[in-house]
């Protein structure tokens, strides 16, 4: 009784973000990347590449629902350590209600110098997005990934949801490397995850 109790609220859950996702869609599309949250299995693919319970901060850009969220959560980051930026307004109290240690932060993932406290010298150990880049033109998505890897600690990764065959991001072999990390096939639209990373000088 207590499993079939326990799944039926997981079930009643899911089905409350996906409608409070679809809401928001219906009101502005083009800020929404799907027509469906993120599925958790994605959500947990694309938290794998965090260090395991690092005490480094993480980026979150697009938190949405926070499924990804939780996934960053159960890797093991610290609520205080992450930093989860929200451009639609909507999503903002029950992210701040479900995840009221984390930084949840009302803003533009473009403009991060007037939306992230002051860190001085610390740096990101990842940084997670499902920002719909595909909405942006290319030069401002470029511009976007440079400026977030000034703010990676050497090495590290970007992962980025998207929901096109290739990357949205275009590759610049001399400054970052581009890979395709894996093809969500259980993501409702299915979904590819591409990873980032700054080429380091020799």
């Amino acid at each position: 009784m207590l499993v079939a109790n326990r799944m039926a609220r997981n079930v009643a859950s899911r089905f409350d973000e996906e409608i409070r996702f679809f809401k928001t869609w219906i009101d502005k599309p083009k800020a929404m990347g799907a027509v469906l949250p993120t599925s958790s299995i994605t959500a947990r693919r694309m938290a794998s590449l965090i260090t395991p319970d690092c005490d480094d901060p993480v980026l979150e850009l697009g938190p949405g629902t926070g499924v990804i969220t939780k996934a960053i959560l159960a890797r093991g980051v610290k609520p205080a350590n992450l930093f989860s930026v929200e451009y639609t307004e909507a999503f903002i109290p029950q992210l701040t209600s479900d995840f009221p240690e984390v930084n949840i932060i009302h803003g533009n993932a473009f403009q991060l110098d007037d939306v992230l406290p002051d860190m001085g010298d610390g740096r990101f150990d990842t940084i997670i997005s499902a920002i719909p880049m595909l909405n942006f033109p290319v030069e401002k998505r470029v511009e976007l990934l440079n400026e977030l890897f000034d703010r990676l600690r050497p090495g590290r990764p970007i992962v980025q949801i998207s929901y096109g065959p290739v990357s949205p991001i275009p590759p610049d072999w001399q400054t970052y490397s581009v890979e395709p990390f894996d093809w969500m096939v259980r993501n409702i639209p299915p979904a590819r995850l591409w990873v980032y990373r700054r080429i380091l000088a020799a």
